[in-house]
């Protein structure tokens, strides 16, 4: 697909229309030519490449998607980018428009979008893991949302709206409440994390190192949470899995994969019910239930499976 790149006064849909109004408002960029295009690929908001007269490089504009605010905390989310700036892991943020929500970093040349795919090279699956090390190892955040904070706050969102929830949800949430009290007993590790492990937040270079994109779900939560919803995300084997906890951790032990395990599962249900609130509020073209139905269906593959009294005995 051609990349439509549109200048000021050529909008032709209502998004369009927004951006040139969020645009409009950038004071660095007042009376200056500014062209802009879509970028594809978000599933919570629109995201745009603006170029500005003058300027060699290239900007990402994200613009928040309709309800968004129901659970993206716009402060935390710019603290979380600032922070990846700081640290070597994140492109460059600006605050051009912070008082609007918008967040704008460089445009990041030089790098591809991932997909599933390259995650099947084990030196990008080791420079992800050295990407979380570091995040994990950096001041906390502003924000603290484990795992549970996140999953209850979409259940109770999805029925405010009246969305709609699978058949065997109760059990899907009794499993839930099991994997909670077991991990709660045992004691949650609380670090800055990533939490959004869409193959399109990694951005690669020829020698596989990743940088990460798109903060506006971090928080503190336990570190275990982003290997075993990454490992979800990728469908990575029990092999793969492994090794993913031997590079991060250095060694292999059964609590440890048990731990990787349930959050993977709990992963997939804050996905999933994610997924059902946003079916219900959001305007962007995506088939949220579907989604949400997919996420549900691998989150029974983990907490419906023979083992799962034996992972969270293990915890």
């Amino acid at each position: 697909m051609l990349m439509q790149i549109k200048t000021i006064g050529g909008a032709a849909c209502d998004a369009e229309r927004e951006v040139e109004a969020v645009l409009a408002r950038i004071e660095p960029w007042s009376g200056r030519a500014l062209r802009y295009a879509p970028v594809l690929g978000g599933i919570s908001n629109t995201n745009w490449r603006v170029w500005v007269d003058g300027e060699a490089q290239s900007y990402f504009v994200k613009v928040p998607g309709r309800g968004t605010e129901q659970f993206i905390d716009r402060k935390a989310a710019f603290a979380a980018s600032r922070l990846a700036e700081q640290i070597g892991i994140g492109p460059r943020l600006y605050d051009y428009a912070f008082e609007q929500g918008v967040e704008i970093n460089d445009f990041v040349e030089g790098r591809a979008t991932c997909s599933n795919r390259d995650f099947l090279e084990r030196n990008v699956r080791a420079s992800v893991m050295h990407a979380y090390r570091t995040l994990h190892g950096a001041p906390p955040l502003p924000l603290t949302k484990t795992i549970f904070d996140l999953i209850d706050e979409h259940v109770a969102q999805v029925h405010e709206v009246g969305g709609t929830l699978p058949a065997d949800f109760a059990l899907i949430h009794a499993r839930y409440r099991e994997a909670r009290a077991a991990l709660e007993a045992s004691g949650l590790d609380i670090v800055p994390c990533f939490n959004d492990p869409m193959p399109g937040n990694f951005l690669r270079d020829d020698a596989g190192t990743i940088l990460l994109i798109d903060y506006e779900y971090a928080s503190n939560n336990d570190r275990c949470y982003d290997i075993g919803a990454l490992s979800g995300e990728m469908f990575f084997t029990a092999d793969v899995e492994t090794e993913l906890v031997e590079t991060y951790f250095g060694r292999v032990s059964n609590d440890v994969m048990a731990r990787v395990t349930v959050h993977k599962a709990l992963a997939d249900i804050k996905w999933a019910t994610w997924s059902m609130l946003q079916n219900e509020i959001s305007t962007l073209d995506f088939d949220y239930a579907k989604y949400g139905a997919w996420k549900f269906m691998r989150a029974r593959s983990v907490i419906e499976a023979p083992r799962w009294q034996d992972w969270l005995r293990s915890l």
